[in-house]
């Protein structure tokens, strides 16, 4: 069992750590949180995620040496590209909230939203937003790129990405059923919004 463990360990390693800071990264998780209660394509979403990071993470851990030496040039335009990005997915959830609803059949999206426009949405909130890129390439990758096995390790933080995206569109659908009122939608609205503003706020320079 012992030697199984070792040999799992930069697994277990790349599970824990990424698992960790998806956690952390609020605005992300607010977004998603709030697409998979409208029942905007949240399978799609979750997928994207997942993918997202699996990628990010493996190119910090085979190629941190060239991304770090790209990075203070592409920081500064990242940066304000993520601002103005979060800023507006912030107003357009204060703008739901001043508008109310009834309830969760209204505050569900007026027309089917396509996958590929989902996905695109997520694709952009992620890219752009340059914390996503000195968590998963730069921190992310350092740490794997030291391990024994660092391929064990994408694998690890791959499945704790996946994990946390798997229980966050689940647990969503289960509070689908309490967001029953105007009044709910409207908190969860300006939660949101809080939320994306105070992210924006602290990126800028």
């Amino acid at each position: 069992m012992s030697d199984l463990l070792l040999s799992l360990q930069p697994a277990i390693t790349g599970f824990a750590i990424t698992t960790g800071l998806i956690v952390a990264i609020g605005a992300q998780n607010a977004w998603v949180l709030q697409k998979s209660l409208r029942g905007e394509n949240p399978w799609t979403i979750a997928s994207v995620c997942t993918l997202l990071d699996a990628l990010l993470v493996s190119v910090g851990v085979f190629g941190l040496d060239y991304i770090q030496s790209l990075l203070p040039s592409l920081v500064p335009v990242l940066t304000w590209l993520g601002i103005a990005l979060l800023l507006w997915l912030a107003l357009q959830a204060f703008g739901r909230a001043l508008q109310g609803g009834n309830g969760l059949v209204a505050a569900a999206a007026s027309e089917p939203v396509s996958p590929w426009r989902s996905a695109g949405q997520v694709m952009a909130l992620s890219l752009i937003n340059p914390h996503v890129y000195l968590d998963t390439v730069v921190l992310i990758g350092s740490v794997g790129a030291q391990q024994s096995h660092p391929g064990l390790f994408v694998v690890g933080a791959a499945c704790g990405s996946a994990s946390w995206f798997i229980l966050l569109v689940a647990g969503a659908k289960k509070l689908r059923p309490h967001l029953s009122s105007p009044y709910h939608w409207q908190v969860l609205d300006v939660i949101t919004g809080v939320i994306l503003l105070l992210v924006a706020l602290t990126l800028l320079p």
